[in-house]
């Protein structure tokens, strides 16, 4: 039976006119789009609340285990359509909006996208929020209230300009502030020893500020809590000194406070950007652990308990200085052994690699962290000491050439250390943890990855959800592989059309927006080919644009053949200080220029670079895609999970066994994903042939001549060198073997194009890949993680 909301439409109604009058202060006839947003965001949120506070109080009355996940990173995106969808409440807010002259999508688009993360590893966390809060498990979220996040991306003459994001430039609907909840985070200073402990005297010292923001499962049955910290000044205000006329000292403490909450991932090339980089680290998981140990303390006292009630997440290297962190506050402040502690500390951590790349895995300089961190770099020396005491051969350290390594370190700290697809943790084991995981055989296990259906299916694509659940009922949105139930459906002629015209409206309407916000007129019969992920090297952007050129060469030269119309849309933002990233993202741009503005092949082939990708981009592009590019060079990419939002929403996929695209090829089916490239053994032996790119570009004209075309100038004729560096770099080392898979990749694309000429059969394929996608399910990944490295257990609100 579905559930049904007990909130009726002439109380929501009251609700939301309640919360304008008495909130915002403004009357239904002088209220603005922003009033109304804020109204129905208030409205909504009153009842999560009441959830979130029944939840808690289970928590507290049943004793519960609590997971804590900490995350540099939580890209949830708009929050207030994924609240009316989990409260099911979005059709009766549609309903009382209209009645009052609004339009429900003005007032959901004028929410701000909260910037509070780049890709994957932001979006992976808050998908598994979601998928927590609707499985009933107890748990918090710790990151960092930014005040500006990552950048809002623009373009200038097609290079991406960076501006602060200003998403909290209005008021944040959703959050609490919890004054009660502050702790004062230490830097720097001195080590008094004191017999077998220490005290850490800090030199300096910002407070931790708690923000809370519900966030609420599916059905209303649970809601969690999202805490995010913001760094305020520990010292008052310098009013001497600012009588004195020496105002920006005066207010030095402040601005000091306020730059570690500032930015998401300042540019850590300089020695500034370093140490910012790990003082935001420190002050994010110092509070988050000060915060579980005061929960704790205040239902039980007895510290070896703190297994069996706690179990802390750590996504990526970013909190790996929570091992230390917690040993020091066990050993200094609580007086257990050293032993002891560094022994609980272990088995309440356990840690998600994400990375197979050693520039990746973080290392901070063994002279930054002495000096921000003295107390902490001792620890850390001593964790290593005693791990290789008990592990001596073979040799494996945290510390080497000087620096501290915290993949190392989070794997001795970690109970339990865990890849996000099958082929990562396989690699894990025999490359970057090869020889830790010959110590502790038993620690690495793997849980792919998954996104929450209720934002990527249900929310983000309401035709084809609609469609799904006339079809086969609505208990797919909470148990996912319900989806295999559509499977006998895709040889029924009513279905199946009604399911090419739910692709054609998303791809109208995609088309539409495009052309009213972005000037460029596309054909919405033609297929809508897309890449959109952060822009790296090993994502290969690089060689989809390649593969465009020649494209675009062979269309000018046979332009009275039987071309496939394709849309190539890019979306992806590059960090500030990765050029060649950013060199990449002007390359497509400039390259657009071109092959947009040629009456010749504008028929058949069109690109556009979107900026300032974000999760609401995405919505807007998922839905309407026909195939899903997933080109990383094999053996680089850990997991994706736009590669499963993608084929959950019917785009068939073209890519490479890399990350989680082989366990889709297997659930899909081989027959209904365009393959292509080099394995990752195979990538290894080839690397061993010095002159793999020169031989790969003799072999291929269409290569070489894609290449030359980027290196002549063709594409920015006023400065015919300002590709020079992507084409010597594919030329010669091209460590991502771009040139390499080049060939096997254009062959892959035109049995992509052959493919969609036969709409019958590419319709087929994209139905089957919606029907067996079900696996992909956040929901599926945490139900793993409670079993196997939390033991954790759902509660009963």
């Amino acid at each position: 039976m579905a559930y049904e909301n007990p909130l009726n439409a002439e109380k929501f109604r009251e609700s939301i006119l309640h919360h304008l009058t008495y909130t915002l202060g403004k009357d239904a006839g002088h209220a603005q789009i922003y009033d109304w947003r804020m109204a129905l965001s208030y409205a909504t949120r009153d009842q999560i609340v009441d959830s979130w506070f029944r939840s808690t109080r289970a928590t507290y009355a049943q004793a519960g285990k609590r997971v804590y996940y900490l995350s540099m990173e939580f890209l949830i995106g708009r929050l207030l359509k994924d609240a009316l969808v989990n409260l099911r409440l979005d059709d009766r807010a549609q309903t009382v909006l209209r009645e009052l002259g609004i339009d429900y999508d003005t007032v959901l688009a004028d929410e701000p996208d909260a910037a509070l993360g780049n890709g994957g590893l932001g979006r992976l966390a808050a998908c598994f929020l979601e998928s927590l809060s609707t499985l009933s498990c107890p748990a918090y979220g710790y990151g960092i209230r930014y005040e500006h996040g990552l950048f809002r991306q623009s373009f200038v003459d097609g290079r991406q300009v960076e501006a602060p994001e200003t998403w909290l430039q209005q008021k944040h609907a959703w959050e609490f502030e919890r004054p009660e909840a502050a702790f004062e985070i230490g830097f720097g200073g001195k080590v008094i020893e004191t017999g077998s402990h220490a005290v850490w005297k800090p030199e300096q010292s910002v407070m931790a500020a708690a923000y809370d923001t519900p966030i609420v499962g599916w059905q209303a049955k649970w809601a969690n809590t999202l805490r995010l910290w913001s760094a305020e000044p520990a010292s008052e205000f310098d009013l001497e000194r600012f009588n004195r006329g020496e105002y920006a000292a005066a207010a030095e403490h402040e601005a000091l406070a306020r730059t570690i909450s500032r930015v998401l991932y300042p540019d850590d090339t300089t020695e500034a950007g370093k140490e910012l980089r790990l003082k935001q680290e420190y002050f994010f998981t110092a509070a988050s652990l000060r915060d579980i140990l005061r929960r704790f303390d205040s239902e039980y006292d007895d510290l070896t308990k703190l297994p069996v009630k706690v179990a802390i997440q750590l996504n990526d290297t970013h909190p790996a200085i929570a091992g230390p962190e917690l040993v020091r506050i066990l050993h200094d402040e609580r007086a257990m052994e050293f032993a002891d502690a560094a022994e609980i500390a272990r088995e309440c951590l356990s840690y998600t690699n994400h990375t197979l790349l050693p520039e990746a895995l973080e290392r901070w300089p063994v002279s930054l962290m002495t000096r921000l961190l003295p107390r902490h770099m001792a620890i850390i020396e001593r964790i290593n000491d005693a791990h290789a005491a008990a592990y001596p051969m073979p040799k494996v350290s945290a510390l080497e050439n000087g620096e501290v390594k915290m993949g190392e370190l989070s794997f001795m700290m970690a109970h339990k250390v865990n890849g996000v697809s099958a082929l990562h943790t396989s690699l894990m084991k025999s490359t970057v943890f090869k020889d830790l995981h010959k110590l502790h055989p038993d620690r690495i296990i793997n849980e792919t990855n998954g996104v929450t259906p209720r934002r990527w299916l249900l929310s983000c694509n309401q035709r084809l959800s609609d469609l799904i659940s006339e079809t086969i009922g609505t208990q797919w949105i909470s148990d996912l592989e319900q989806l295999q139930k559509l499977e006998p459906f895709v040889d029924d002629d009513t279905f199946m059309d009604r399911f090419a015209n739910v692709k054609k409206a998303n791809k109208t309407e995609l088309a539409e927006w495009i052309s009213e916000n972005h000037d460029l007129d596309v054909d919405p019969d033609a297929m809508f080919d897309i890449q959109i992920k952060r822009i790296h090297e090993y994502k290969r952007q690089h060689l989809n644009i390649l593969e465009t050129i020649a494209l675009w060469s062979e269309i000018k030269a046979n332009p009275k053949d039987n071309w496939t119309p394709r849309v190539k849309i890019f979306g992806g933002k590059a960090a500030p200080a990765y050029f060649f990233a950013k060199d990449i993202i002007r390359l497509i741009n400039d390259v657009s220029v071109v092959i947009n503005a040629d009456p010749v092949t504008s028929p058949f082939l069109k690109v556009i670079f979107l900026p300032n990708y974000n999760v609401t981009l995405a919505e807007r592009l998922i839905p309407a895609a026909d195939l899903s590019e997933q080109i990383s060079t094999a053996g680089k990419e850990a997991s994706g999970t736009g590669n499963m939002k993608f084929a959950l929403n019917g785009a068939l996929t073209i890519g490479t066994l890399d990350g989680a695209n082989v366990e889709i090829r297997e659930r899909v089916g081989p027959e209904n994903f365009f393959l292509f490239g080099m394995q990752a053994d195979e990538v290894a032996k080839k690397r061993e042939n010095s002159n793999h790119a020169a031989d790969a570009i003799a072999a291929d004209p269409r290569l070489a001549k894609a290449i030359e075309a980027i290196r002549s100038g063709k594409f920015s004729p006023g400065e015919p060198d300002r590709y020079h560096g992507i084409a010597e770099n594919l030329s010669t080392s091209d460590y991502f073997m771009v040139c390499s898979d080049f060939t096997d990749y254009w062959r892959a694309q035109r049995e992509v194009d052959a493919s969609y000429l036969d709409k019958t059969k590419w319709n087929r394929s994209a139905a089957l890949n919606v029907a067996r996608s079900g696996w992909f399910s956040s929901d599926r990944t945490i139900r793993d993680y409670m079993a196997q490295i939390w033991n954790a257990r759902p509660l009963k609100a």
